[in-house]
């Protein structure tokens, strides 16, 4: 297990992948702040992970889609524990029900996309100018299989995920001659409260192991990726020790127009 410092933030820490992840990087010696909309679960989490590993924990109530809160949230981080390293956007939900665009309801439709879309914008707006400022910094957004090609079942999900990779993209690309690099990240298919209510997982035997988000998560906040910098990663089916040693070239796991033929006019 690779020893890390510094101070971590991951959203949605409450439950789930985000609490997996703050665990894990504070057992790896981080000072962990976990940011939720459920203060008492997300207090509980942070408490027993504090005792689990000995690392200092900060539980921060805040809604992700809401400046004031997230601002908020990033100062009390700041002041309690110093300033942000590691940003993992997590937080997010998932469409009510498998249905087709024009049979949701609108506005859970748009609160889908704005907890990824304008959460992961609010939290980078505020933790990303101090990273710049200290020249060191990294950021993940959690990606999906649904940021690269649509379940029409689920296309707030989807529109959601492949808006925050495109931003993903867009900040490493102005974050270029800097020592702050901005990752996508898909953790597979992780056992936890909302894949297991979502009925296209029903049934399902073979699940992703938390900890492999971990490692790779632990590994982009050593610096070890970051020639993936603005790409996407796919826990459980890309390799850990094979993606430290690949340096990716041109749009390789990058959003981009498949052209129809060498004629195409956007080829």
């Amino acid at each position: 297990m690779a020893d890390l410092s510094g101070v971590a933030l991951v959203t949605g820490a409450g439950s789930g992948i985000g609490r997996a992840l703050a665990e894990g990087l504070a057992a790896r010696g981080m000072a962990v702040a976990g940011l939720a909309r459920t203060g008492d679960r997300l207090r509980t989490a942070m408490d027993e992970i504090a005792a689990t590993t000995g690392a200092r924990t900060l539980a921060v109530t805040a809604d992700v889609t809401d400046r004031a809160q997230v601002e908020a949230a990033v100062a009390e981080v700041t002041e309690q524990l110093g300033r942000v390293d590691l940003l993992v956007n997590n937080a997010g939900q998932v469409d009510a029900a498998e249905e087709p665009l024009w049979e949701t309801d609108p506005d859970q439709w748009w609160e889908v996309v704005s907890t990824h879309v304008r959460g992961g914008f609010l939290l980078c707006r505020a933790v990303v100018p101090w990273m710049v400022l200290r020249n060191r910094g990294r950021i993940v957004n959690i990606a999906s299989g649904m940021s690269l090609r649509a379940r029409p079942e689920y296309s707030a999900y989807s529109v959601a995920k492949t808006g925050l990779m495109r931003m993903t993209e867009a900040l490493a690309g102005a974050l270029e001659g800097t020592d702050v690099h901005a990752f996508d990240l898909a953790p597979g298919v992780v056992r936890t409260p909302m894949t297991e209510a979502m009925p296209m997982h029903a049934g399902r035997t073979e699940w992703t192991h938390p900890a492999q988000v971990v490692e790779f998560v632990a590994a982009i906040a050593a610096g070890e990726l970051d020639a993936w910098s603005g790409r996407f990663l796919r826990v459980g089916a890309d390799d850990l020790d094979d993606a430290r040693a690949r340096v990716p070239e041109d749009a390789a796991r990058q959003l981009r127009l498949r052209p129809y033929g060498d004629d195409d006019p956007l080829a």
